[in-house]
């Protein structure tokens, strides 16, 4: 299991100095040193953006469709439950769907994976597997939460993992029989010829801190979503988006905008896998332990579904929970009272069970619900469905 370097632990400071949340004369000093570090990433990404624009850097073509799915910030959209259901749709409609993944701070394999083409012969130069659209090969530990999460609870749909694209993507065409590639986090991936771009928008947080990286949580300039074919506004609450659609309608005059929410469905325990309905906790005392981009926005919706939080534990995004860390939460849960502990889907997947269980511990599935643009979301269905299937293998090394 990954244990907290010191370079782990100033990557965790230095992202409360850029939220805000770090105080002090060596935050502000950072900050400011961040400012001018801006500066210059603003330069390289719009350097990088006009050379693959004008083809200088090379984009690749794999011959069947694309479809990317990501965002203009740093973490906290919602891109899994999106990644999840469109996934979901289009293999019920028909689609051979392979998810290609980075599978952020997920370990190196202990042993390399094995893998026979049709003809019984080894295949060399592997993705990690993560499923293959029927059997679940890796652990969350190698594979990552989110990946690990979407191979759980996607049946007849392939998860790989690999920071190179281009080799999952050929792999899971010609092993997988894919005819459908969906780029998770996909945006920025460039080297891989997109047929459909999908950018989320966060209703709470639409262009993160406001800078880009380092000093705030950009990955790219507003203008970027330009380069949209669709965009969906997460996390909406419900609360009418009139003001961020004509934000947003400055930089994309064109693209269907479709509003959604991150609906709460039930309770699961992580351990047992009993279910339990919304109203479960109301009037309980609850306590919340998460270590995701956006904790609050969580620990609102307990609050909203009756719950009554007491204790809040908020651990660095994508941190992985020692044995220690779980036990000693427990302890402190039981000395307070809790009724019981409730987590994050993603973060559920990177629990160890904790010898004695004072306190059951639950995580809230979150699912997404459509408020406005069903019909852009339906056209847009069929749109894909209708796109060509995978060309013969020679195209697969074109070059746009």
């Amino acid at each position: 299991m990954p244990t907290q370097t010191r370079m782990d632990e100033f990557a965790d400071w230095g992202t409360e100095v850029v939220f805000g949340r770090a105080h002090g004369f060596r935050a502000f000093m950072m900050r400011c040193l961040l400012r001018f570090a801006s500066l210059l990433f603003f330069v390289l990404v719009k350097v990088r953006l006009f050379l693959f624009r004008r083809r200088i850097k090379t984009v690749r073509n794999l011959g069947t469709l694309v479809i990317s799915v990501g965002n203009i910030t740093a973490g906290g959209t919602g891109k899994t439950p999106v990644v999840e259901l469109l996934s979901r749709t289009l293999a019920q409609r028909g689609r051979t769907v392979s998810i290609l993944t980075r599978g952020y701070k997920s370990a190196e394999l202990d042993t390399p994976q094995m893998w026979k083409d049709a003809n019984g012969h080894p295949v060399d130069n592997l993705p990690k597997i993560a499923s293959d659209g029927t059997t679940r090969y890796l652990g969350p530990l190698h594979a990552g939460d989110e990946p690990f999460m979407l191979a759980r609870n996607l049946d007849g749909v392939s998860v790989l993992v690999d920071k190179d694209r281009v080799k999952s993507g050929i792999f899971a065409i010609e092993q997988l029989g894919a005819d459908t590639l969906i780029l998770d986090d996909g945006m920025q991936y460039l080297k891989l010829a997109h047929e459909l771009d999908i950018v989320l928008v966060d209703c709470g947080a639409p262009f993160g801190t406001g800078a880009l990286l380092p000093r705030g949580t950009m990955r790219e300039p507003r203008s970027s979503l330009k380069r949209a074919d669709y965009i969906i506004l997460t996390k909406s609450d419900g609360a009418p988006q009139d003001e961020l659609i004509r934000r947003i309608r400055r930089y994309n005059k064109s693209a269907d905008i479709i509003v959604t929410n991150h609906g709460p469905k039930y309770f699961e325990n992580v351990f047992t896998g009993e279910r339990k309905p919304l109203d479960f906790v109301h009037d309980k005392w609850v306590a919340c332990m998460s270590g995701i981009a956006r904790p609050e926005n969580f620990e609102n919706a307990v609050e909203q579904l009756g719950g009554k939080v007491e204790i809040r534990r908020r651990y660095p995004d994508h941190y992985w929970f020692d044995q220690n860390d779980l036990e000693a939460f427990v302890e402190r849960c039981a000395d307070r009272a809790m009724d019981l502990i409730v987590t994050t889907e993603k973060d559920a997947v990177r629990f160890l069970k904790p010898g004695e269980m004072d306190v059951p511990i639950y995580f809230l599935r979150i699912e997404i619900d459509i408020l406005e643009g069903r019909e852009h979301w339906d056209c847009m269905i069929e749109r894909i469905i209708g796109l060509n299937r995978p060309q013969p293998a020679p195209q697969w090394s074109q070059v746009l």
